[in-house]
């Protein structure tokens, strides 16, 4: 592997061959030449440039390492002692080294080096070599700043100066079946570490198109190496899924971390479920599964394209490859929100919330809590975006995909995201449609069963208010019609129709899912579940929250009213 990896707006690197233990190693290490030399090529001031090349006499190669070698100099004697043309000119060079720190903190950075056997590696070495890099840049910058300055600063930030994520990684041991043999030594991640809040600028902050089956294993075209991709190996709900990706992907990959729950050395070992393949150089600007019978393993594959760059084609995918093999299971995906509201009083309610993105899922969940902050002791999320039913004995029971949320700023109450921010991965927050990734709930919490006491439609298009029960013969048509006012979240705009809205996995196989509505909806009438619609108006206006704030009033109302 590569010492450095600098591209795609995001710079990467290989502790194992590239950690300065020291500031001399940082100064004169090649990752700092590296940075020093594209902040070079990348300069556009003529002032600066000619500055750092002597007024052209050096080359960008030449000027990096000059530069470098007079910084060394400078963290060690005072600027007035040092014979160099970069100490004649204090104010141009207290410029460039700011610029320098902030063209280095720029873009978003990761390190990675090879786990070991001992216990409590993560925290004893991945965590404190990273930490000790973080101080270590910070401590050199400030050196740097005030020897130019020739005083100490008397405002200290302690800013992320070092990465925004480390991980560990080692091979597998356990052979592919010979059709993924391509995949056998791409290094398998074990454990992650995020300094949160972790902010990210991808190049796209919309997801458009449909996620297609094929009838070609996306193996057949696969362009990874074990050089340039790596795998986060997870759960998905209860299934296993290897999703493989570019390394221009790996601020995605990485968030993933927040959202599904990084598997085990050992079930990274076994036979996945699910395989996801994610920025494939094939050239096909594409979004496709396949089905590998003879191996029982779904396999997703997102094509390498700026389009790509947002998180919200790699979660997809995952769930839809997680939607479809649970269909074959005999389970019905649920595009929706599944929590558990626990009273003061000690009573509990499981409230199952359905519908397409922009309907009002989550909105009307954190209106509840608004509207019950007297009542509710706490909320637990089973899931926010997908999940399952399935049956036990006679009786529907709710299960999650995910540990996380992955939240649309705007939806939320003002406030709500800065609660939660210590934690938090922020996708484009100075775009439209921006997102954050948090977590939500502990794994063995997800995949537990849960009862369903009430199951509603979420409805942003019909002016009513409030909370209605209707017949489960209505809800299951309502649900299978899948009908909403689609507010651009997605590449649609106005009402439109998704089979069981949900487009990621019931669509592509209405024959599969079908029958499976039918025997769930019997099932949810057999119990007595309430079933019915709950009204957000979020087609209407996403400023009024009238709407949202009756439906909430009226759902506490329900809560109270059927305590056991």
């Amino acid at each position: 592997m590569n010492k450095i990896y600098l591209s795609n707006h995001q710079i990467v690197m290989n502790y194992d061959l590239a950690y300065p233990k020291n500031r001399d190693a940082l100064l004169k290490g090649q990752a700092f030449h590296v940075l020093i030399q594209y902040y070079i090529s990348q300069q556009t001031n003529e002032k600066i440039l000619n500055y750092l090349t002597q007024d052209g006499k050096l080359s960008h190669e030449e000027s990096a390492k000059e530069f470098a070698k007079f910084l060394r100099q400078l963290s060690i004697f005072e600027l007035n002692e040092i014979d160099s043309p970069y100490a004649k000119n204090a104010e141009t060079l207290l410029e460039v080294i700011e610029q320098v720190y902030k063209f280095w903190r720029s873009p978003s950075r990761f390190g990675f080096m090879k786990s070991g056997d001992q216990d409590g590696f993560g925290v004893n070495t991945l965590v404190a070599l990273d930490s000790n890099l973080n101080d270590l840049i910070l401590r050199t910058y400030r050196l740097l700043e005030e020897r130019v300055q020739d005083r100490y600063n008397r405002v200290y930030r302690q800013a992320q100066a070092g990465t925004n994520a480390c991980f560990s990684i080692h091979t597998r041991n356990t052979l592919f079946p010979k059709e993924y043999s391509k995949l056998q030594e791409i290094p398998i991640i074990d454990t992650v570490m995020l300094r949160t809040p972790m902010i990210l600028h991808n190049k796209s902050s919309k997801r458009t198109g449909v996620i297609n089956q094929i009838q070609e294993n996306p193996m057949n075209y696969f362009t990874g190496d074990a050089e340039n991709w790596f795998c986060y190996p997870c759960k998905v709900g209860s299934l296993s899924c290897m999703t493989y990706f570019n390394i221009k992907y790996m601020s995605l990959a990485l968030s993933l971390a927040n959202l599904f729950e990084l598997a085990t050395r050992e079930e990274a070992e076994e036979k996945p479920d699910l395989i996801c393949i994610v920025g494939n150089e094939d050239g096909r600007n594409e979004t496709q599964f396949y089905h590998d019978e003879d191996n029982d393993i779904w396999v997703g594959c997102i094509s390498d394209h700026p389009r790509m760059d947002y998180f919200g084609y790699l979660k997809k995918m995952m769930l839809t490859l997680h939607n479809v093999r649970k269909m074959h299971d005999g389970w019905l995906p649920i595009h929706g929100a599944f929590v558990k509201i626990c009273m003061k009083d000690g009573s509990s309610k499981n409230i199952m919330l359905m519908g397409d993105s922009g309907a009002g899922k989550s909105e009307s969940i954190e209106a509840l809590k608004a509207a019950g902050k007297d009542y509710i002791r706490d909320v637990q999320v089973i899931f926010d975006d997908m999940g399952t039913i399935h049956i036990e004995d006679g009786v529907p029971y709710g299960q999650g995909t995910e540990i996380g949320a992955f939240i649309r700023l705007d939806d939320l109450e003002p406030g709500t995201p800065y609660r939660d921010m210590d934690r938090s991965v922020f996708m484009a927050p100075e775009n439209p449609n921006s997102r954050m990734v948090t977590p939500a709930s502990p794994y063995n919490f997800v995949v537990t069963n849960h009862k369903i006491d009430l199951f509603a439609y979420a409805n942003n298009y019909t002016d009513k208010y409030g909370l209605a029960e209707l017949s489960v013969e209505e809800v299951k048509e309502t649900c299978k019609l899948g009908k909403r006012m689609a507010l651009g979240t997605t590449q649609e705009v106005g009402i439109s129709t998704t089979y069981f809205a949900n487009p990621f996995g019931p669509m592509q196989m209405e024959d599969v899912c079908e029958p499976l509505i039918d025997k769930t909806f019997r099932c949810l009438k057999d119990n007595g579940i309430f079933t019915g619609e709950i009204y957000t108006h979020l087609g209407f206006s996403r400023e009024n929250r009238k709407g949202l704030n009756v439906a909430a009033e009226q759902l506490l109302d329900f809560i109270n009213e059927n305590k056991e």
